[in-house]
């Protein structure tokens, strides 16, 4: 990985994972993938690795990574979903030669097309985001409570009562914020 940028948030959904690799839309935004070496490095460490990436795929890969988050925000939101961000998605989905195979283990693993390439791997992702956006898997499409980030993410909690995206960055500082606020009331009260 790359020292210089920050730090990949990995959740346990491939397609709101991809999502992650903006993060603070609301705020001051951190780009994840920001060159082609670091959408390869998200993709390995997502078990999609690929041995090249060009600029125009890069572009490609963040337009689908938008379209999942408009259409994952719309229906987190029970709005309708934006038929262009539909579009990119099933035109992703469309496209890759990748192939879902068993492992001895029994868990589900992709085989990329021959030339492993950037498309296949989009292609995994958009096929994931149709199956949680469709909602075909058990849990339910939410949006982070922070006001700042507002992530669509896939929430696989019994209570289906999760606000935070993830608890490690946007809970902790929302938890963190209150504590400080309740602070400053209990000293300001002292006086």
């Amino acid at each position: 990985m790359r020292d210089a940028f920050p730090d990949f948030r990995l959740g346990k959904v491939l397609a709101t994972s991809f999502t992650g690799t903006l993060s603070e839309r609301h705020g001051e935004a951190v780009e994840r993938i920001p060159t082609p070496q670091r959408l390869i490095d998200w993709l390995a460490v997502n078990g999609l690795a690929v041995e090249s990436c060009t600029p125009a795929q890069l572009d490609r890969a963040r337009e689908l990574r938008e379209s999942i988050h408009a259409a994952a925000t719309a229906a987190a939101t029970q709005d309708a979903l934006p038929a262009p961000a539909v579009h990119v998605i099933n035109e992703c989905s469309a496209q890759g030669r990748a192939a879902a195979i068993l492992t001895p283990e029994g868990e589900r693993r992709w085989r990329l097309g021959s030339a492993s390439s950037v498309e296949d791997a989009l292609s995994v992702i958009a096929a994931d985001a149709i199956s949680v956006i469709a909602g075909e898997r058990d849990g339910k499409l939410a949006l982070c409570a922070s006001p700042t980030c507002r992530a669509a993410f896939f929430d696989t909690s019994q209570s289906r009562t999760r606000r935070w995206c993830d608890m490690n960055t946007c809970g902790n500082r929302q938890k963190k914020a209150r504590f400080q606020a309740n602070r400053r009331k209990k000293l300001g009260s002292a006086d």
